[in-house]
């Protein structure tokens, strides 16, 4: 199972690189605090929507994640082995 703060410490690691979302969208993200921007969208993800995605992983699509914030964008970034391993 991924423990938060690796992820985390992934995100912030990789910050502004790009990112697919599963319909091919790509995006960057940038991070103040523990909120993650990114920047196709209004939309604001904080560390604690990545923690509690990280109960449904492995993701195969975002249909388990739809109740949080941005699943598309959280479904991109946990997914990508640079954040998973």
């Amino acid at each position: 199972m991924l423990d938060i703060e690796t992820v985390w410490a992934n995100v912030l690691k990789y910050e502004g690189e790009v990112f697919r979302q599963i319909r091919g969208g790509e995006f960057r993200y940038r991070v103040s605090g523990n909120i993650i921007h990114p920047d196709r969208t209004n939309i604001q993800i904080s560390k604690s929507q990545l923690h509690e995605a990280l109960a449904f992983f492995p993701l195969s699509n975002t249909v388990r994640i739809q109740h949080l914030r941005g699943p598309s964008y959280i479904y991109a970034i946990l997914v990508d082995r640079r954040i998973s391993g």
